[in-house]
């Protein structure tokens, strides 16, 4: 028996292969699990045990405090079970544990709180007012859209989950999660957790860790399942979309991002530095919206640049069960080549790092270099250039200078993407400006990186199609249904509308 089993179908089992793989702790390249690995048989056997439970169970069925209830109960199963989830996270993922106890789970467990309270609050029906017909009554329905799946990533799994099925058993829905492979243990510890707890009617939750190419391909084509939600590269999302067109499934997508945090001429350049920091070496960059592009004023550039080259110098790397670790090993040996890859593609379109630019030195004994990346910084760098145009997904951050608040825009808007940036300033009037003519779905003013279960998170362009969280990322997940009635019911002579059409009806 693996030792992280699927939740399919109210059950906790092995796949139906019977294959397994294995789990690692970057740091140390150590064996965590054994985990069940999944299949395209078993994920479509979770889809008809979801069809099944949303068209003839009882949870679409219960109002939203009954639900809200339940999401609520799973909020404090996450808060009871903290310490071991954030410590099985930092493990799995390489994230630090002081980011896995101080965001990711209390993060997650705000997520479902949140959307217990949409649950509760959202209406099920709203009243429409009547203009063209007066004598009529209308109003909307506002219902579950059935069976929904999710796909989840490798960087933040466990806030990630909580994003994807929280709204959507908040709203009436049955739910399906695919975690990444590399990074799939909490997911999977959380299904084993509800279903101990009995908190969920079964099938209403389940839980298939496996390889996209067969799970997550199913879970985004299967003409069953009503809608599908990612968060991931680019290029898988655009491979969701044709998979779940042929069923015309709506979906929500959180995809790629090379955000910029622009730092103004009249920024105070201690705190600015420290969100161009922040914004970059969070996670080892391993964060989709991270601000990978300073946009730093002339006027600025060579004080503020010499300041990050010795701050980013005193980031500590190290074991992420050190609560006291900066940045910890990026998530595998991959990240670490895509970084060294990039460096040496930046060494060549525009010089060398002022810091950083490849594997660290005198790291704690026991930890591999190999899962290791030094932040690095990459100044006077042409926006046209590829290290400032495609995500990297490590510690690498590209300095550019602009001339212009003007300029500064013109500079952040001409990516593919558009997930999130950074206005840095002192005059706020100024930073808003600076803000409204950015074309991203999130900007933090004299801030990064702070993202909450009450406000919309998502993309223009090519980072992603939706908006998660807040009211919007509990509303995509239902249907609208107009019902108009005409309250004469006197026989034939009852003024139906398009009676005029036709003398023969």
């Amino acid at each position: 028996m693996a030792d992280y089993q699927l939740l399919i179908d109210g059950e906790l089992c092995d796949s139906a292969s019977g294959q397994t793989f294995e789990t690692y702790n970057p740091a140390k390249n150590e064996k965590i699990a054994e985990i069940a690995k999944g299949g395209t048989e078993d994920a479509v056997r979770a889809i008809e045990a979801a069809r099944k439970a949303f068209d003839e169970g009882p949870w679409p069925k219960l109002s939203g405090s009954e639900r809200a209830e339940k999401l609520r109960a799973i909020a404090q199963l996450i808060n009871d079970n903290a310490n071991e989830l954030a410590e099985l996270e930092s493990l799995d993922s390489g994230g630090t544990i002081r980011k896995s106890q101080l965001a990711d789970i209390p993060g997650a467990a705000q997520a479902f709180t949140w959307f217990a309270q949409m649950a509760e609050e959202r209406p099920d029906k709203a009243d429409l007012p009547v203009a063209v017909f007066p004598q009529s009554t209308n109003y909307a329905l506002y219902e579950p859209l059935g069976v929904c799946t999710g796909i989840i990533p490798w960087n933040f799994p466990f806030i990630m989950l909580s994003w994807k099925i929280a709204p959507a058993l908040a709203a009436g829905n049955v739910s399906i999660i695919k975690p990444a492979t590399y990074t799939s243990i909490t997911a999977l510890k959380l299904a084993q957790l509800i279903t101990e707890a009995d908190l969920l009617p079964p099938a209403v939750l389940q839980v298939i860790a496996g390889p996209g190419s067969t799970v997550g391909e199913e879970l985004a084509a299967n003409p069953l399942v009503d809608k599908v939600a990612f968060t991931g590269s680019t290029e898988v999302g655009r491979r969701i979309m044709q998979l779940a067109s042929g069923t015309v499934k709506p979906v929500t997508l959180e995809l790629g991002g090379k955000s910029a945090n622009i730092v103004l001429d009249d920024a105070d350049l201690d705190q600015a530095s420290a969100a161009v920091l922040w914004g970059t070496f969070f996670h080892g960059g391993q964060v989709c919206e991270s601000g990978t592009r300073a946009l730093v004023d002339k006027k600025i550039y060579d004080e503020l640049v010499g300041i990050l080259a010795d701050k980013a110098g005193k980031i500590q790397l190290g074991d992420q069960m050190d609560f006291m670790t900066d940045i910890g090993p990026l998530v595998n040996r991959i990240q670490v080549e895509t970084a060294e890859r990039y460096c040496a593609l930046g060494r060549e379109e525009v010089g060398e790092p002022i810091c950083g630019g490849g594997r660290p030195e005198g790291l704690p004994e026991g930890l591999d270099v190999n899962a290791y990346f030094q932040p690095t910084i990459f100044t006077d760098v042409p926006n046209s250039s590829k290290i400032a145009q495609e995500e990297i997904f490590g510690p690498v951050l590209c300095v550019i200078p602009f001339s212009s608040d003007d300029e500064a825009v013109a500079i952040a808007n001409d990516s593919i993407y558009g997930l999130a940036g950074g206005v840095q300033s002192s005059n706020l009037e100024r930073a808003e400006a600076v803000a409204a003519k950015m074309r991203t779905g999130t900007v933090w003013i004299n801030d990064y990186h702070m993202i909450s279960p009450d406000r919309p998170f998502g993309g223009y362009k090519q980072s992603g199609i939706g908006r998660e969280l807040g009211t919007f990322g509990y509303d995509v997940y239902r249907q609208v249904k107009h019902v108009h009635v005409n309250p004469e019911t006197s026989g034939r002579d009852n003024h139906i509308q398009y009676s005029a059409l036709s003398s023969n009806i």
